[in-house]
């Protein structure tokens, strides 16, 4: 790689500032939260059941490394730290609330804590490559919610809240984990480094789009769909229409360039707008 693609930073004017918010989610205690979708509704439940665990292993990816942080970036990672820990609270709440006498939640959630303790397992390295991969992955997932939040259209507006606040602080903290992997890399090649991050991002894609497919067609069942049709279904809304895996393509890919850095595509004005409609709705 030559200088000109050498990685780059978080900006300098963006600081990863915990909003320490709850939610009212009682509505999601109704069923069918997103806009009376059983198949809608069992992909983000899924999604949700992963937060908690997948986002206190986020945290502890990048604690592992603190010690050999400083200054900005030392100051953003105990943001993130404490982003993740707000964000895994409120998902909590909300997993809470799903009807556990009708739901397999409590069978979904052991499958996840196994798979979060073989992850940990690896070791501190291994959870931050993975936590960089799962990161962009979110942060693309993020920009699809700013792009297309139609979506929530007829979501009770609390609960569309939760999910648009947890969008925004993925976005701002999108790079931190990143940036932790590139100080604590440093004397690697930067081949050894680009090459590690593209197989880790092939990896959970392949293995995060696959379980939370599964995950959400598991709630499915429960609804009265058989196993065959209830995947069907989720494959078709996660991958078709919305597409919420397929519509972020060129952001995903661009994991994939070298020298790529996740503020390359500098999502400030995003952020400053998403909160900016977002505080008005809080005081409103």
């Amino acid at each position: 790689m030559t200088a000109a693609t050498q990685a780059k930073h978080t900006p300098d004017d963006l600081s990863v500032a915990p909003r320490d918010i709850r939610f009212d989610l009682t509505s999601a205690q109704k069923g069918h939260w997103l806009g009376g979708d059983p198949v809608g509704t069992a992909v983000f439940n899924a999604l949700s059941l992963t937060f908690p665990d997948g986002e206190r292993m986020f945290m502890d990816a990048v604690k592992a490394y603190r010690d050999r942080l400083s200054g900005k970036l030392l100051e953003d990672a105990k943001g993130f730290i404490a982003q993740e820990a707000i964000h895994s609270r409120e998902h909590h709440h909300l997993n809470s609330l799903i009807d556990r006498e009708r739901y397999p939640v409590a069978e979904i959630e052991e499958t996840i804590r196994g798979r979060v303790k073989m992850a940990r397992e690896r070791g501190p390295m291994a959870m931050l490559i993975s936590t960089i991969a799962l990161e962009h992955f979110t942060a693309m997932m993020a920009e699809m919610h700013a792009r297309h939040r139609n979506l929530f259209d007829t979501t009770d507006p609390e609960i569309e809240k939760l999910w648009r606040w947890h969008a925004v602080e993925e976005t701002e903290h999108k790079a931190v984990a990143y940036d932790v992997f590139l100080e604590v890399t440093k004397d690697w090649s930067p081949f050894k480094r680009y090459m590690i991050r593209c197989r880790a991002m092939v990896l959970v894609t392949i293995m995060f789009t696959r379980n939370i497919s599964r995950y959400a067609a598991r709630l499915l069942e429960a609804d009265g769909y058989t196993p065959k049709a209830a995947l069907k279904a989720v494959k078709r809304f996660v991958w078709g229409d919305p597409g919420i895996f397929r519509r972020g393509w060129k952001t995903y890919f661009a994991w994939y360039r070298p020298g790529f850095h996740p503020w390359d595509q500098d999502d400030r004005p995003l952020v400053a707008d998403w909160m900016a409609e977002f505080n008005a709705a809080v005081r409103a």
